[in-house]
């Protein structure tokens, strides 16, 4: 079989090198990938946004079956016109990416269908929404409607940092269109939860649940970022909670998007907020999560790809789907300054890593042989182990062994969920 996987990130590196365990595959395509995917896939330089190129390399190709896995493609209706081609895929298509396309769709879709989120307020119009900022609850979240790279979402402390954000993303237009419509939102407080989902539209199967990192600095300091690390399992998902959430927020979800003609097939992430008044949806997104992938998928022991063509051909509830009873622990190291200005081009060394631990790299390329950084988030250094704690250290004990100048990685993925479990 011939396969191909659009996108570049870390997330895309996860994907192949679980999707390379399948031994009907016979040639594996990421486009456009990067210079460490390149050790897993052959890489074509065609941007994961050049949907008219995708498409006709699919056709070209005669490509038995894509993944589409970044969130822009998805929006641009990639699914759509692969589907043209005659080529099966994984991932919603473009009527149902926009559960993540639209903050301001997602609000409403949980509103009408009684599924537990936040309560807000959307705006169009600046003036009203820093009128609105005056006596709303502080603190309080503003969100850009559209895609923003994960970056789209600003908790503000202080009614004067509210403002600054309406108006970053409004006036300054810091995301583009995206920042055209606000939503800004009641601030939940209580554990967050990432939950990646296989659906067909029809059976929702979760994968295990996990922990990102989201700011920038220890102790969950500093700027959003697109991840820091991630564990997984996340201790304070419970059985008990699970079930929960399958009857209040994932089944409901599926459904509606059904009752709303716009049948959700592929991976759904739920972003979930653990608070006193139960689980609350923060988040929907319409794909794999980044970098939660890279804690998740080393833990699936069934084939990936049987499951993503059950999910195509709408026959999941017939699919294996099993996890493997361990954890996992994702170190991101990233290049100093990051999610601001850093620098690129620094050559990437590795010492003899352990067995248990993959490399996936996210923003690096290959000049003359040699790996060099070339995004802010390089590398995310994954171990699986029998607990958590073991996970944790060995993924720390093998960031050591990697190099490349003004690498910066936080310290403490993983410690809220070790004192969870304590």
């Amino acid at each position: 079989m011939k396969i191909m996987v659009v996108g570049g990130g870390g997330r895309e590196h996860s994907i192949i090198k679980k999707l390379k365990e399948n031994p009907d595959i016979e040639k594996l395509y990421a486009l456009p990938g990067n210079g460490g995917i390149a050790a897993d896939a052959q890489c074509v330089p065609i941007g994961a946004t050049d949907i008219e190129a995708i498409a006709a390399f699919g056709r070209e190709e005669a490509i038995d079956f894509a993944v589409v896995a970044p969130d822009d493609p998805l929006a641009m209706g990639c699914v759509d016109a692969l589907h043209s081609e005659g080529i099966p895929c994984f991932g919603p298509d473009k009527n149902a990416a926009i559960i993540e396309a639209s903050k301001v769709f997602a609000k409403d879709l949980m509103k009408k269908y009684g599924i537990p989120t936040a309560q807000y307020e959307v705006f169009t119009d600046m003036e009203k929404a820093l009128e609105y900022l005056e006596t709303a609850p502080i603190p309080t979240v503003v969100k850009a409607d559209g895609l923003a790279l994960g970056k789209g979402v600003i908790i503000a402390e202080t009614r004067e940092d509210a403002k600054a954000a309406v108006r970053s993303m409004m006036e300054e237009k810091k995301f583009g269109d995206s920042g055209s419509r606000v939503v800004i939102e009641e601030f939940l407080t209580g554990p967050e939860v990432s939950v990646l989902s296989f659906t067909d539209g029809k059976t929702i199967v979760p994968m295990v649940a996990s922990q990102d990192h989201k700011r920038a600095l220890d102790g969950d300091q500093g700027l959003n970022t697109g991840g820091m690390g991630v564990v997984a399992p996340n201790p304070c998902y419970t059985k008990e909670m699970a079930d929960r959430c399958m009857e209040e927020i994932f089944l409901p979800t599926i459904r509606a998007m059904k009752e709303e003609g716009r049948t959700f097939k592929g991976c759904l992430y739920f972003g979930l907020m653990i608070t006193e008044n139960g689980p609350k949806v923060i988040e929907y997104n319409c794909r794999f999560g980044d970098p939660e992938t890279q804690a998740v998928l080393p833990l699936l022991r069934s084939d990936l790809l049987t499951i993503m063509k059950a999910v195509e051909e709408e026959k999941l509830a017939e699919a294996d789907v099993e996890f493997a009873d361990e954890a996992s622990c994702c170190v991101v190291m990233a290049s100093g300054g990051y999610p601001q200005s850093y620098e690129k081009g620094h050559p990437i060394t590795m010492g003899e890593l352990d067995e248990n631990v993959d490399v996936f790299v996210a923003g690096a390329k290959l000049e003359d042989g040699v790996l060099k950084t070339s995004g802010g988030r390089v590398l995310g250094v994954t171990a699986v182990a029998d607990t958590l704690e073991e996970a944790i250290e060995c993924a720390y004990r093998n960031v050591e062994k990697i190099r490349f100048e003004k690498a910066y990685w936080r310290k403490d993925i993983g410690k809220r969920a070790l004192e969870a479990l304590k």
